[in-house]
């Protein structure tokens, strides 16, 4: 009778533990499907729409205008004075 008892305290171990590894695999994939916080942004002196903007221009004409505002609004950021934040 002991034996009996002994292969299922056996078993009973081995289905908790395989549980218990399930869960904690189961919260890492949880962690890596979670988006990050944080999101890294590089500022440039040089925008690459505008950039592309102008070269697509020399190349061949548009037929409507839908860059034209986007264009308009960084020759304003470009025209304002800097705050002198980044000046030393």
């Amino acid at each position: 009778m002991s034996e009996k008892h002994e292969l299922e305290r056996q078993l009973s171990e081995m289905l908790t533990e395989g549980e218990m590894e399930d869960q904690h695999h189961r919260k890492e994939q949880e962690r890596e499907l979670i988006s990050p916080r944080y999101e890294i942004r590089i500022q440039t002196k040089m925008d690459p729409i505008v950039e592309e903007t102008l070269k697509y221009r020399s190349i061949a004409r548009e037929l409507d205008d839908r860059y034209d505002r986007y264009l308009e609004r960084t020759k304003q950021r470009e025209t304002k004075p800097e705050s002198g934040l980044d000046k030393e």
